[in-house]
């Protein structure tokens, strides 16, 4: 090795280990407040990010530090994209083709049309579409990773973040109230055990109160709601691509540029999708595979804390009803469908 390629490396060295001590105030700051979130709820119950969320707003004032921002941004986008990536690690072809094409016809259906209420309802409640194709999308695919997923790829504006987070808020606190509302429901409607798994499975937000509802019934209900779930997860790449097109397109045409454009293919989806592929071949052991989904899930949980962080509840304060009203509707409307298809089916 030259002098000159010594320090060249040593001068690269030193840069990645200034930038390393900016992160780490800010990275800390997100994994105490992640950590706590899953000890309260695996103790205590309840959901996680949920918790994660309030903890990181009531740390908002962290943010007049400036030691802790560069962290906090690093948490909330760069370690977001690797946690999504990673959910690509739980699904396989396999997985999905074992449900049958009605399942699969009707999840697919379930999940555009949701997306399409949203953005339809957001308009005529006088709130940005965009705004109306995030919570649609959260709704109908798989909650808070969903929501995050979405709002990697969609315009930026003043609101984004803020926006998200509500999404991410209004999805988590929706999903854990359907996971005690839907059994008494599907019991009330009289519906089988796999009747019932599929549609929990097509219609609860996040994947924890899926598998808690689901098994809550019997063991059949709960396996079929997992299954059904992750093939709405498995949406996520393909709905997020076709957003991400509409509005790039969108922009074109309006000749939109720079940072605020939507991003026609992220990176950390085409990781996804890689990842989805190569665990169908069966190349990854199951203890990996397992491996990269709790490092998924640690991941999410550490971008939500930070996000929380990031955010003011005096700004979700003023935000008014028509957000949650527009959460609340879709969530009815993709009730009401999936039960539709299932009576339907029979």
């Amino acid at each position: 090795m030259t002098r000159y390629t010594q320090h060249a490396f040593s001068d690269y060295l030193r840069t990645l280990l200034s930038q390393a001590r900016g992160l780490l105030p800010g990275i800390l700051i997100s994994l105490v407040i992640a950590l706590a979130s899953s000890f309260i709820a695996e103790h205590y119950g309840g959901p996680a990010l949920l918790f994660a969320l309030m903890f990181g707003m009531s740390c908002h004032f962290l943010i007049d530090d400036g030691r802790c921002l560069p962290g906090i941004e690093f948490a909330s986008k760069t370690i977001l994209r690797l946690g999504v990536a990673l959910l690509g690690a739980r699904i396989t072809v396999g997985q999905i083709g074992g449900l049958g094409s009605s399942v699969v016809l009707g999840a697919i259906l379930a999940v555009a049309a949701t997306i399409g209420f949203g953005w339809l309802a957001a308009r005529l409640l006088g709130l940005r579409s965009d705004f109306g194709v995030l919570t649609g999308g959260a709704v109908a695919i798989c909650g808070a990773s969903a929501a995050l997923a979405i709002s990697a790829i969609l315009p930026k504006h003043e609101n984004s973040e803020r926006d998200t987070l509500l999404t991410v808020v209004g999805v988590t606190g929706l999903s854990t109230l359907a996971m005690i509302l839907y059994p008494i429901l599907t019991a009330f409607l009289g519906l089988k055990e796999e009747q019932t798994g599929v549609f929990l499975g097509g219609t609860i937000h996040d994947v924890a109160q899926v598998v808690g509802a689901g098994y809550m019934i019997s063991p059949l209900t709960g396996d079929t709601a997992t299954l059904v779930k992750l093939m709405r997860v498995a949406l996520l790449v393909p709905s997020v691509m076709i957003i991400g097109w509409l509005f790039y397109r969108r922009q074109s045409k309006q000749k939109v540029l720079g940072k605020n454009r939507a991003q026609l293919l992220p990176g950390f989806l085409i990781a996804f999708a890689v990842l989805v592929v190569i665990n169908s071949v069966g190349v990854i052991p199951s203890l990996l595979t397992d491996t990269m989904g709790e490092i998924s899930r640690g991941c999410l949980m550490l971008a939500i804390s930070a996000l929380g962080v990031k955010t003011s509840l005096k700004e979700l304060a003023i935000v008014g009803w028509r957000p949650i009203l527009l959460l609340c509707a879709e969530t009815v409307f993709l009730a009401v469908l999936v039960l539709c298809l299932l009576f339907l089916a029979v």
